[in-house]
């Protein structure tokens, strides 16, 4: 482990850190990322092993792993040289890829046991059905060789962003997660979203994090699962105020775009000094993802020719340089942040032009203090403040978001359709100004096994309670609808979804007149939802309150 975590963050793991002095700690209050790798809390009983035989290779383990402890890698066979006896590998089932291996590997002593990689595997073992590509054994006789397998796993070569599909969950499970062995619950319904944010788009993001489970998990001393790529890039990450988090983020994105319009300025100066044609491609280079390390190399290229430079703005150009690195902003919080707390400053935040993201980890309540009702807490619903039923329905912040009609508006839910979530990020990432993307988060505070989320995840949008859908003010300009509706009618009873979880159930038991009364106030909600949702996807004007079109 690096010096600091030997000297610093080990301590205060074992319990030390009163021991040690302030001059320890760093002055300006910026601490190493990628440090929750070396905590190798050994919490699992029973861990995940992979059937090399039988995998199909379709990610799906590795996308809904919320601590990424399941990872994939494509490499030349000739690099298992080295490798432990026990390491396994397959031939790679990616048409461009012939010739070369794969290995599904888990971190042992990173793992929490909470079976949703094994959920989530398509593939059933013929010969003994029970069993799947992926499943669950105990940990301790396995712990020490793949300990190893996982270090020697871990110095494979990592793939080339350029040959991989972003728009293919197969592709996408051989990114590298920078967001990495958090200490979130097994089984948290939050983080798979994190972490795909951070294998799209970490090395070059800007996290402006809400209070919630998110800082806590996110940010808590003395570790971080925020990580680094082997060229040492990846995700800056600061908690804010649980009331100004959107204005925080908002912050962060002027203050990049005003250090890149000065950068711009002074390179344009230095044009002839520097070279035309580097120049040209810096000034030039569009601020997309895809873009992101040929501009490093070339602000790299840049460095050098002003080095040793001392004239002001040769020296000013060095000082703001990297900002001529595209860089991508996500403003990231709990229901609680966005739909009550930090509402105000959303709102302001979405009706500008900044190119700002934001993802709400919604868990429809405040899970981090306890359990307390949110305004995204469903009609129904028991929580702390709503221990007779939250009478009053779930705020749509959606529906709020697109009303206001300049920025990207998508709601997704991974365990109902993993596709459509990479696709939503994909977008809001790439949409130039303001996104929302609200993603559906089960977690503890529901009352159910969380093993079982990704079916939950899909009832709650087969009843209606979740309509996957994605706003894109760029469609007018094609003369096609923004509003796209990308999940079926409800075809499930809202009450078989509802009483999966305790959250509803409990009411069942305690005054079950009044359950019975929410649930059928509940169900007319989610088919007058429906309905507006289906008009606005089909361009149907919605009625005014004065009986005119609108």
């Amino acid at each position: 482990a690096p010096e600091f975590v030997r000297t610093v963050t080990a301590r205060m793991v074992a319990g030390e850190g009163n021991t040690l002095p302030v001059s320890a700690l760093p002055n300006d209050g910026t601490w190493p990322t990628a440090t929750t790798q070396w905590e190798k809390r050994n919490i699992a009983t029973e861990i995940p092993v992979w059937d090399e035989r039988i995998c199909i290779q379709c990610g799906k383990c590795v996308l809904v792993c919320p601590h990424a402890v399941v990872r994939g890698k494509v490499y030349d066979p000739v690099l298992l040289g080295g490798a432990p006896s026990t390491f396994k590998h397959a031939d790679a089932r990616w048409p461009d890829r012939k010739g070369q291996a794969f290995t599904l590997q888990i971190a042992p002593e990173d793992c929490t046991g909470c079976r949703l990689c094994v959920e989530a595997c398509p593939v059933k073992n013929k010969s003994e059905p029970r069993l799947k590509a992926i499943n669950m054994a105990e940990q301790a006789p396995l712990r020490d060789a793949e300990a190893k397998n996982w270090d020697f796993f871990l110095k494979l070569p990592e793939p080339d962003r350029a040959t991989l599909r972003t728009d293919s969950v197969k592709d996408v499970q051989l990114l590298r997660p920078l967001f990495e062995f958090s200490g979130a619950c097994a089984g948290c319904g939050e983080t798979p979203y994190l972490k795909m944010m951070s294998q799209l788009f970490g090395d070059h993001a800007l996290v402006a994090n809400a209070t919630g489970c998110s800082s806590i998990y996110g940010g808590n001393l003395p570790t971080t699962p925020w990580a680094t790529d082997g060229d040492g890039h990846g995700p800056a990450w600061s908690n804010s105020l649980f009331e100004d988090n959107a204005e925080f983020g908002l912050g962060m994105r002027l203050a990049v775009d005003k250090q890149a319009e000065y950068a711009r300025e002074l390179l344009a100066e230095l044009r002839a000094d520097v070279g035309a044609e580097l120049a040209d491609g810096l000034l030039n280079a569009p601020a997309t993802a895809a873009n992101v390390k040929p501009q490093r190399e070339r602000v790299k290229q840049l460095k050098a020719k002003l080095t040793g430079r001392s004239d002001p703005t040769a020296r000013d150009l060095m000082g703001v340089a990297e900002a001529l690195v595209p860089r991508c902003v996500w403003i990231v919080g709990g229901d609680g942040w966005a739909y009550d707390i930090g509402y105000g400053g959303l709102d302001h935040v979405l009706n500008t032009t900044a190119n700002v993201n934001v993802l709400v980890l919604d868990t429809e309540v405040y899970s981090n203090t306890g359990g307390q009702m949110s305004k995204s807490t469903p009609r129904a619903a028991v929580a702390k403040f709503a221990a007779g039923g939250k009478r009053t329905a779930k705020k749509d912040l959606a529906l709020l978001a697109v009303a206001q009609g300049n920025c990207y508006v998508a709601r997704v839910a991974y365990g109902a359709n993993d596709t459509h979530t990479l696709t939503a990020l994909r977008e809001a990432e790439s949409f130039p100004g303001p996104s929302l993307v609200i993603a559906y988060s089960p977690c503890i505070a529901h009352g159910f096994d969380l093993s079982k989320q990704l079916e939950q995840q899909k009832a709650a949008v087969q009843c209606g309670h979740w309509p996957l859908f994605r706003y894109d003010p760029r469609r007018k300009a094609a003369g096609l609808n923004p509003m796209q509706l990308d999940s079926n009618p409800p075809s499930l009873p809202l009450r078989n979804y509802l009483y999966n979880e305790t959250r509803y159930t409990v009411l069942v038991q305690t005054d079950p007149a009044t359950a019975e009364r929410l649930l059928l106030e509940a169900e007319a909600e989610v088919a007058d939802r429906w309905k507006l949702y289906e008009r606005l996807a089909a361009g149907i004007p919605l009625p005014a309150a004065n009986g005119g079109a609108s």
